[in-house]
């Protein structure tokens, strides 16, 4: 599994930005890819039970959910019919994401010889070491092909015809050339992680040109930041358009401040998130920044139709992200995740295409100024509404990727501070002095075991980077 470490020549004469972009994301831009974009649950679906019908070697299968519902069942059946033909199948899958899963699903899967592997089991003696996710979508047959993106394997992502209820709308990829080894080596890794040892076989170590899109792989490590950086990176850069497609829109303040600065000189800066989303309390968290982006010259979009879980960016007319992170400290510090950045103006055009059509089922958020006698809506800020009355879409809330016991308590906490920061603030602050008053002994050992593992984990980073700095 190890692979040792090249030095590669450095380009002293080739693009600034796209060496800058592989440095903070440890990777490199790989040539040669054939890109094929799918626009939802559907697609992608038959695309991947196509590829599983297919393959000759292995597949290799990793997800945050996998459900036992209808479209979890067709999976299960084509894996078992592939193993039964002598494939190799490993399914990896994250415990938080899938514990709603019956064991009897992994137990079937299991008894016609498909290795299953649960990624980071929740375990109490070790609370922190527990958040730690596995946010991937992916897939890869053969070291050839390989499909990833937001795209979790659930009836909501499936849609109900029948019942006209449409899938949720998301986004992933369908990749062959080069760039796939890559991608199997980093669900190698994974697996490893995982209390287990790699699969006994082999990812190619060259695979031919199959067409013209460079692809860099971005594997998200917590705490790493790599796609972060990047986006700052991109951000900074963009000279014509950045377009945002995001589920979970939760940007720390400097992401905030690059796409703004970007807005005021000129770029065109736009946004695109659900006006309706199976977790009600991320969405207060995303409307907190509209006003500073709007006045900056960002223009933002809720979409109203089925669940928008899509989480693509397009950069002028060079870069396409696409993947499995959401623009929020969770997918940056806490999870694994694994994103693409393609450049070529070919992939960027598709999906520049696609976010337009996606406007035409959105609404536009707009500043207008307060209904009040005059002397006072001149001094009071605009408010920020919605160009026109958003709906409500048809069919009953899937579930979401968080319980609905966590949603309650968040709601909770940021229930009351809708519009400003400085309410949830407030709110919380209060809050724990009634509970250091009223307990003022549990809150004092809870503190302590906090900064304990605090301290437990900062050390934890400073001994795995000086060790990584020596080796």
């Amino acid at each position: 599994m190890t692979r040792p470490v090249r030095n590669r020549p450095v380009d002293v004469a080739g693009d600034p930005l796209g060496r800058a972009v592989d440095r903070v994301c440890n990777t490199r831009a790989i040539p040669g890819n054939a890109i094929t974009q799918l626009i939802d649950g559907p697609e992608a679906f038959a695309a991947m039970l196509a590829l599983i019908d297919q393959a000759q070697q292995w597949v290799h299968f990793e997800n945050y959910i996998i459900r036992d519902d209808a479209i979890g069942t067709r999976f299960a059946e084509r894996l078992i019919a592939a193993a039964h033909r002598g494939i190799s199948v490993s399914v990896l899958v994250d415990h938080w994401g899938s514990r709603r899963t019956s064991r009897g699903y992994w137990k079937r899967l299991r008894s016609h010889g498909i290795h299953v592997r649960t990624f980071n089991r929740l375990n109490v003696l070790r609370p922190f070491a527990s958040v730690r996710r596995n946010h991937r979508k992916y897939m890869g047959v053969d070291g050839m092909d390989a499909i990833l993106g937001g795209i979790c394997i659930g009836d909501e992502w499936a849609g109900e015809p029948e019942r006209g209820q449409p899938p949720w709308r998301d986004a992933a990829v369908h990749i062959v050339g080069p760039a796939v080894p890559k991608l199997e080596w980093s669900f190698l890794r994974l697996w490893q992680a995982s209390d287990g040892p790699a699969p006994d076989y082999r990812v190619p170590a060259k695979v031919d040109p199959r067409g013209e899109a460079a692809v860099r792989v971005v594997e998200g490590v917590p705490g790493s930041l790599r796609l972060y950086r990047a986006i700052g990176l991109l951000a900074a850069s963009a000279a014509g358009r950045i377009w945002v497609t995001d589920a979970y829109l939760v940007v720390a303040t400097p992401l905030f401040a690059s796409l703004g600065a970007a807005a005021r000189d000129g770029v065109d800066v736009r946004i695109l998130v659900p006006g309706h989303t199976d977790i009600p309390a991320v969405r207060t968290l995303t409307r907190v920044g509209y006003r500073e982006l709007l006045e900056a010259g960002v223009r933002i979009w809720e979409w109203h139709g089925p669940m928008l879980h899509a989480k693509t960016i397009v950069v002028d007319d060079t870069f396409l992200k696409v993947g499995s992170s959401n623009l929020n400290p969770s997918s940056f510090l806490a999870n694994h995740e694994l994103d693409v950045l393609i450049s070529g103006p070919t992939a960027s055009g598709s999906a520049a295409q696609q976010f337009r059509r996606d406007l035409t089922n959105a609404v536009e958020i707009v500043l207008r100024p307060v209904r009040a006698p005059e002397a006072l809506s001149t001094r009071l800020p605009p408010a920020v509404v919605p160009s026109e009355p958003l709906p409500v879409p048809p069919g009953q809330r899937a579930p979401g990727e968080l319980s609905r016991r966590t949603v309650v308590a968040l709601r909770t906490v940021v229930g009351g501070a809708r519009r400003s920061l400085a309410g949830a603030v407030v709110f919380t602050l209060l809050g724990s002095g009634v509970l250091f008053v009223a307990l003022p002994r549990v809150m004092a050992y809870g503190l302590a075991v906090f900064c304990f593992g605090l301290a437990g984990a900062a050390t934890w980073q400073f001994l795995e980077r000086r060790r990584h700095s020596e080796g």
